[in-house]
């Protein structure tokens, strides 16, 4: 089975695959979502893995392929160490060099983020192109793909949850309060009020960059959204349509079936 692992800034999350054979689809067994690890060890962190394949009644040893799309290059050394230690597998990471079937057309490929990449390959597979992909994380990605599946560029944009902490922060009598669609869009008291300013200001953002990006690329652009508030903010966008919160994932693991299947040629 395949361990897929998607490192993000404030959360990591995994999925455990099983790939499909003679022409049958993969199919994800497990999924897990958990606080991006800061200053842990490889024994601990190995160890909160086992536990988790424990509390699905699942060992890992069945794991025999591991493919990491990581944005904390600090945190690369250390799952590296886990995936050999706890696995016994060499992880595939996605990397500058590693040949993913998606052509990076911008000014410095290196730049671009793993989870970019592997959006972008798993979005123009279920959708073709020209698709924007809009990760919602962190920060908030915009990533164009091309009629013929290139990888154009995108926009950069702070996420929501960076948004309120800015707010909360920099004006001191305003309480902290859960992001979620508001009643109402006229406030009557602060909560609402922030909340409102919040949810659809992060809209107006989205929306406004999309509707750009669209008039560019043409009225037949398809769009999707990802990343652990993709749900929230598509529910008010006018132009999110398709949310796919496993999108990096399958990502990851058409890239990790495509290294598998070019070695598999080369051995022949």
């Amino acid at each position: 089975m395949l361990l897929a692992i998607d490192v993000g800034n404030s959360n990591t999350v995994f999925g455990l695959y099983k790939l499909g054979t003679e022409g049958a689809p993969a199919v994800l067994v497990a999924d897990w979502r958990m606080t991006t690890p800061s200053g842990q060890t490889t024994d601990e962190f190995g160890s909160t893995l086992r536990n988790l394949f424990a509390l699905r009644g699942l060992d890992m040893s069945v794991v025999d392929g591991i493919a990491v799309s990581s944005v904390v290059p600090p945190l690369d050394w250390m799952l590296r160490q886990v995936s050999e230690l706890y696995f016994k597998v060499k992880p595939l990471f996605i990397e500058p060099g590693v040949k993913t079937g998606l052509p990076v057309l911008t000014d410095n490929p290196s730049e671009v983020g793993a989870d970019r990449i592997v959006n972008c390959v798993a979005a123009f597979e279920r959708f073709g192109g020209p698709t924007i992909v809009v990760d919602m994380g962190t920060a908030t990605t915009f990533d164009v793909i091309s009629k013929k599946g290139e990888f154009l560029g995108g926009a950069i944009a702070p996420g929501l949850g960076i948004s309120a902490d800015a707010l909360f922060s920099r004006a001191a009598r305003l309480p902290r309060i859960e992001v979620k669609k508001p009643a109402k869009i006229i406030g009557t008291g602060t909560v609402d009020n922030i909340q409102i300013g919040l949810y659809y200001g992060y809209i107006g953002l989205v929306d406004g960059i999309l509707e750009r990006m669209i008039a560019e690329m043409g009225p037949e652009t398809k769009t999707v959204a990802t990343g652990g508030l993709a749900r929230l903010i598509a529910g008010g966008s006018k132009h999110l349509k398709t949310v796919d919160e496993m999108l990096t994932l399958t990502g990851l693991r058409i890239v990790y079936e495509r290294h598998l299947e070019r070695n598999r040629k080369r051995s022949t």
